[in-house]
Parts: C-alpha cells; structure tokens; sequence
C-alpha cells in the first residue's frame, strides 16, 4: 500500500525558519567540534555535514570565524540562562550566590564537553575573535561583580580579582570537562575561591 503521508518520498520537505536552520547548523558544528577538533570546522565540512549548501552556511555565518563567533554566543547564552535561573532561585547571601557562579559556570562547560576548550581556544587565534571572547568575559565579569559586591564592603571588587576568578573557573571546568578532576571538586574549589576572594576585599580597611 502506498503512502501519501509526510514521509512520502514525492512530499516536499518543509523548509525550516532562520532561526531552526541556524540552530541545526550550530548543533552540527558542536558535534563535528566534539567529534573531529576544531580545526576541522569550516564552513563546507559544516554544509556537508548538515546536508544543505555552502551558501546557506554562508549566509548565517560569512567566515569561519563568524561561525567560531556564533558557537562562542551560543555557549554564553546557555550559560546566562542557567546562571540567571539559578540566582533568581538562590537565597541572597554570599555563600549561595557564589555556589550558584561555581556550579552554573561548571554545568555550562560541561554540559558542551571538550568542544568548549577547543573554541575558545580558537577564539585566540585572531585579534577579532580574541575581541569577540574578551566582550562577552566583560559582560560575565560585571554580572559577577553586580551578584557579588554587597558582600564586598565599601572598596568593591576589583578587575584584577574578578579576571583571577575567571582563570579559575575556565582552568577548573576544562579539568573537569578531561576528566582530570571531577564535577563536584570543580565547584567546590571554585566556590572557595570565589567566597575567598570577596571576603579578602571586605576585610580590607578602606583609605
């Protein structure tokens, strides 16, 4: 018996929106990342991989590197989404903020596994793409410093402290994400750390 059903081979294939195309090119790019290295990303691979042509590839991205841009964004809209649901849940002290900075910054790199050391990586090996990773570190840090400054005394808290976290938890979540350490000792060594390091400034006297 014949079908005439959607899986039909005469049916047409539904076209997907921008937004779902997008979404299906940038998974295919984590996995060929996950699965290849990034230094086997580019854009044909990527249009081969997801079975359209190079110039829709194109179309969404321009150059490898506004792929490699896009898959950074990707990640760092993951990982505020996560941080912000967790806050929004979290008891205003500094011990369950600084538990839920270390826990979601952890999950998020986890949750892509060693494709996010391997783009962020990448994202170095250009001065626009190292631009690209130092605006969105910016916008990480200052959420940081707004969550954790009223436990920090009248002095705040400064740059130089807040990029020490940051190599933390990038250091830590890489770790973790290789198996060096696990999950748990990731967040743990990095909540002392961020608990640490806001204490130290409160304690210090004000000029």
């Amino acid at each position: 018996m014949s079908s005439t059903g959607e899986n039909s081979p005469t049916s047409p294939r539904r076209r997907l929106s921008r937004e779902d195309r997008q979404r299906q090119l940038l998974d295919v790019a984590w996995r060929l990342v996950r699965e290849e290295g990034s230094e086997a990303l580019t854009l044909a691979r990527l249009a081969e991989q997801a079975g359209v042509t190079k110039p829709i590839v194109y179309d969404h991205f321009v150059s490898r590197s506004g792929l490699l841009a896009a898959l950074y964004q990707d990640f760092d809209a993951r990982q505020t989404a996560l941080m912000d649901a967790a806050l929004e849940a979290s008891e205003p002290t500094l011990q369950s903020r600084a538990a839920v900075i270390a826990a979601s910054y952890v999950e998020c790199v986890l949750l892509q596994g060693r494709e996010i050391p391997g783009v962020i990586a990448a994202l170095t090996s250009s001065p626009e793409l190292e631009r690209i990773k130092r605006e969105y570190e910016a916008i990480f840090l200052d959420k940081c410093r707004a969550v954790l400054e009223p436990f920090a005394g009248p002095r705040g808290i400064a740059q130089a402290s807040l990029r020490a976290m940051l190599g933390a938890a990038e250091a830590l979540s890489n770790a973790a994400a290789t198996g060096e350490i696990s999950a748990a000792e990731a967040k743990e060594e990095l909540f002392v750390s961020i608990v640490a390091m806001v204490d130290r400034t409160a304690n210090i006297p004000s000029s």
